[in-house]
């Protein structure tokens, strides 16, 4: 039996042709172009504040990294995954810490969270070209591997962090790397870079991203309840399949569970909005989780009464 409903027979299977003028390519982009603007306006600004010493109302712009920074001098944030780790080794965090570790923790648990992981993470583009060219040059998985790898990293990770006395992800993570050779300078962070977009392009499919990243995992816990989802409406939907081609985490698209509760559920969507421009019906868009509906039953005593 098909886990999916089926298709309206009155109602034909169209797929998605991409328009053919300019701006019709710009619209079919957006989410794609919005996604590159976020992750090089992050790191300029944080390039900029350090070396170009832009300034607001007399701040500077955003300081620090993607696990601490302070933006405008009067908003502090942190990566809750990393205060996480070292509040593990025993060291007590400063209050502004622990209040941007809040603040970017609320802010995911809104818009989804791994959110991060497509509009923030500086090795997304990187991944995604390795993608891209697997798609151009025909290469097919040389390994299979379980999504749940990443929970096992994420769990090591905490494990480590009391042993050793530092935040354990952070010294060997491939974002943090990344962010340090383009805000400081070149140098051999772009190796284990490099070996990412190898691991991505001869080896697995989104590999790093899907399977073994245990930030990804830890955002992927926080976005299960959170409010920013792609909303699905099923009676528009012919199965035409063009959202699952395009999305990176096609197992997300759970079309007849969508279609029950009118949302992509999964904490694994990274709200990336891939699969919203394909679609050929305008079955999916960004919208904001249904609130569950209150029900009350009335006894059939209560019910007889005028």
């Amino acid at each position: 039996m098909s886990s999916q409903p089926s298709v309206s027979p009155d109602k034909p299977v169209r797929h998605y042709q991409l328009p053919p003028g300019l701006g019709g390519k710009l619209w079919a982009w957006r989410y794609l172009i919005l996604r590159r603007v976020t992750q090089v306006g992050v790191l300029l600004l944080f390039f900029a504040t350090l070396h170009w010493g832009w300034a607001m109302t007399g701040e500077p712009v955003l300081t620090g990294n993607l696990s601490a920074a302070e933006l405008l001098g009067l908003v502090p944030m942190a990566d809750p995954f990393a205060t996480l780790q070292m509040l593990l080794t025993g060291h007590w965090m400063e209050t502004e810490v622990l209040i941007g570790a809040g603040i970017i923790l609320g802010f995911y648990w809104l818009v989804g969270g791994r959110a991060y992981c497509a509009w923030v993470c500086p090795i997304n583009p990187v991944t995604d070209l390795a993608n891209w060219l697997r798609g151009r040059l025909g290469i097919r998985d040389s390994r299979g591997a379980s999504r749940r790898l990443r929970y096992g990293a994420l769990a090591l990770a905490l494990l480590l962090s009391p042993l050793t006395g530092v935040a354990a992800f952070e010294w060997v993570s491939p974002i943090s790397i990344m962010h340090r050779e383009v805000i400081y300078g070149l140098g051999m962070g772009w190796v284990v870079v490099g070996g990412v977009f190898l691991f991505d392009l001869l080896v697995l499919r989104h590999g790093w991203c899907g399977h073994l990243c245990p930030l990804g995992g830890f955002y992927r816990l926080v976005g299960e309840a959170s409010l920013v989802r792609v909303r699905f409406d099923g009676p528009t939907c012919t199965h035409c399949g063009d959202c699952l081609q395009v999305c990176p985490a096609p197992h997300v698209l759970n079309l007849k569970e969508a279609a029950s509760r009118g949302f992509v559920a999964s904490g694994d969507c990274s709200n990336c909005g891939r699969c919203i421009p394909v679609c050929p019906e305008d079955t999916l868009a960004f919208g904001l989780r249904p609130m569950p509906t209150k029900t009350t039953t009335t006894s059939p005593e209560r019910r007889m009464q005028p």
